[in-house]
């Protein structure tokens, strides 16, 4: 088999993990869909870019009646999650804005705050129990934490960045207003 066969068979099996297993780490879907295949460790596997454009086509093939509205409602959701964090200039980030979004899709939001305690604060005194994770290599531009609760019962992961980092560049994210318009402009098309 050719090496692109190879890594095209990797993608198509992350893909169908992280649509259906709900697996959202992609690095954790590439190595799992590896093994699954019986591909050794030491061959190449297929970049996140390549993982990314697997999922979107496992979703038009297999979940093309539920993958649209899930993602609308996790985009929706996100907005009005957005408008309650607004004093930590929040960003939608990952499959919410990027289209991938599905059944087992976390909400990604960015924010942005003195410490991680005022972000903390304010969702203890609003009544939001949540969990923490700090990140696993840290450096200049990771978050601080990332906090993991549910909204809405849907699941949150709230990346909890120093407030001198907001113009920093990272992962593709929209503020709230652009994620309406993408909701505006789903409801224009249907």
């Amino acid at each position: 088999m050719r090496p692109s066969n190879i890594r095209r068979q990797i993608a198509s099996t992350a893909a169908r993990l992280i649509a259906e297993e709900g697996i959202r780490d992609y690095g954790l879907a590439k190595r799992k869909a590896a093994r699954q295949l019986g591909i050794g460790p030491n061959e190449e596997l297929p970049t996140n870019l390549e993982i990314e454009e697997a999922v979107r086509t496992y979703q038009s093939l297999y979940l093309a009646d539920e993958q649209p509205e899930q993602l609308r409602m996790l985009r929706s959701a996100a907005v009005t999650l957005m408008a309650e964090l607004a004093r930590f200039s929040p960003y939608a980030t990952g499959g919410v804005v990027d289209g991938t979004a599905g059944r087992f899709t976390a909400i990604e939001l960015q924010v942005f705050a003195d410490s991680a305690k005022e972000v903390e604060l304010f969702l203890l005194n609003n009544g939001v129990d949540f969990d923490s994770r700090d990140p696993r290599r840290p450096d200049r531009n990771s978050p601080e934490t990332t906090l993991l609760f549910d909204w809405d019962d849907l699941p949150v992961e709230l990346a909890v960045f120093p407030a001198g980092l907001e113009r920093s560049r990272g992962r593709e994210r929209l503020r709230a207003e652009s994620l309406r318009a993408l909701l505006d402009n789903e409801e224009i098309e249907e």
